[in-house]
């Protein structure tokens, strides 16, 4: 069954890849590209149990999100990304929920 969270993962980051694909990355806020960093890592996971495809469709998106996250100020999802891969990989599902509401809260601002 997937998540109110999953979906609006979905829904938000198809929206920041399309601007990406059109040529207007420009117009990424550093939440939006954090929020991409989020969905690359839940690709990943839900699709492959780690985080490989992850590192394969974005090298940075580990140290991007830690960084982004901590110049933001998101200290849930900070402490979700600022983990090892192997620790990430291993506690990602535990932690998807509230690093996402976190997200939604930062983006309704």
């Amino acid at each position: 069954m997937i998540s109110d969270n999953e979906t609006w993962l979905i829904d938000v980051s198809d929206t920041i890849i399309g601007r990406h694909a059109a040529g207007t990355e420009g117009s990424i806020s550093r939440l939006d590209r954090l929020i991409y960093c989020l969905w690359v890592a839940d690709y990943s996971m839900r699709n492959a149990g780690d985080l490989a495809t992850a590192y394969d469709l974005c090298k940075s998106f580990h140290e991007e999100g830690s960084q982004l996250s901590q110049d933001l100020g998101l200290t849930v999802t900070h402490s979700a990304l600022s983990l090892s891969r192997a620790d990430l990989e291993q506690l990602y599902f535990q932690r998807f929920e509230a690093i996402c509401d976190e997200l939604r809260a930062a983006k309704a601002r």
